[in-house]
């Protein structure tokens, strides 16, 4: 016999109903034989087969048992499960599809009732296992898609980071450390992976707004004058006006605006309040303070990490969002962090 062709299991103590059964059902179907509900459970874990007949009145084990078994275990869950009993009444019907049953024919059964019946379901389930197939394909697509889109933003953003160092070599690679370090806070606060990776975007590309600003105020030694600095503070918002339009579920672009307000209204460009600003944009303010103090730049020297973080605790609360500032200086004081190996 074909082993192409569906596996059926009947399960009955009737001898009698048995070979009826198998008469019915031989041309069409590879069958088993259980004449109780162990012997069923034992040969359809070995067997799996695609559809089960299955008396319910049998000794020890009812089918309504066994039904109930085969539904509790993911490896049979699936197997659809057709009473074949002379119960008859409405309540035992309904006690059969309760226990996980797809159909119930009451004995004595017209041959051309079971084979149908037989047919619908076995139908059925192969029709759920070649869509159950096509999903899993179409999942895989998805994922492999997904991750080429990924690659491709993770490019984009490399280099339109690298437009702004270009212009600035003096703080070549900064806005990669801001970023490394805002995640590893972000982490230590237990931040959702959304917000993670809204604050990896919005730190590895919270200065792109430079690209606007004339290099000569960008690589000036000495201190800026008052319109040189008025005209850097437009860089937040121009990054985010170069950011807003790009489709995305993350508010990196509002991280990037956000990224030099302050808690107490004082920041800038909007002078918004802490209710009113993005927790990932306090994330990445941290972070980027931090990293900016304690390197060089063209009109000062290097503070150093300590210094840094001395500004960020002289101003937590005030400046800084509290939680951010103990989770970077634990980073630094506690967990010896550094940028080439980011804490996890």
């Amino acid at each position: 016999m074909s082993s192409d062709k569906p596996l059926v299991l009947i399960v009955d103590d009737n001898p009698t109903n048995i070979d009826l059964l198998v008469n019915t059902l031989k041309e069409e179907y590879r069958l088993g034989v259980a004449k109780d509900g162990l012997k069923a459970l034992e040969y359809t874990d070995k067997y799996l087969p695609d559809l089960i007949l299955l008396d319910v009145m049998m000794p020890e084990m009812s089918g309504y048992d066994v039904c109930v078994k085969l539904k509790a275990v993911p490896r049979t869950a699936n197997i659809p499960v057709v009473f074949i009993t002379a119960l008859d009444n409405i309540e035992d019907k309904t006690h059969g599809f309760q226990a996980g049953g797809v159909d119930y024919i009451t004995k004595p059964f017209h041959v051309a009732e079971v084979k149908a019946r037989v047919k619908t379901h076995l139908s059925l389930k192969r029709m759920r296992e070649e869509l159950n197939d096509q999903n899993i394909i179409l999942e895989q697509k998805v994922a492999e898609k997904t991750n080429e889109l990924h690659q491709m933003l993770q490019a984009t953003i490399h280099t339109m980071a690298l437009t702004v160092e270009i212009r600035d070599p003096y703080t070549a690679g900064h806005q990669h450390r801001v970023a490394l370090l805002a995640c590893a806070i972000a982490k230590k606060m237990n931040l959702s992976s959304k917000q993670i990776r809204t604050i990896d975007i919005a730190g590895n590309l919270h200065d792109i707004g430079k690209i606007r600003i004339p290099t000569s105020i960008i690589n000036r030694p000495g201190e800026l004058l008052d319109i040189e600095y008025k005209m850097l503070k437009i860089h937040a918002r121009v990054g985010y006006d170069i950011l807003k339009n790009i489709p995305s579920p993350l508010p990196f672009a509002k991280a990037v605006l956000q990224h030099h307000e302050r808690l107490d209204g004082s920041g800038y460009p909007q002078g918004i309040t802490s209710d009113e600003i993005l927790p990932e944009a306090k994330v990445v303010t941290v972070a980027d303070v931090t990293e900016a103090l304690s390197s060089f730049r063209p009109y000062r020297p290097a503070m150093g990490i300590d210094v840094a973080l001395e500004e960020i605790l002289k101003y937590k609360g005030v400046w800084y969002d509290p939680d951010a500032v103990d989770a970077c200086r634990e980073l630094f004081i506690k967990e010896n962090f550094n940028y080439t190996k980011p804490s996890n």
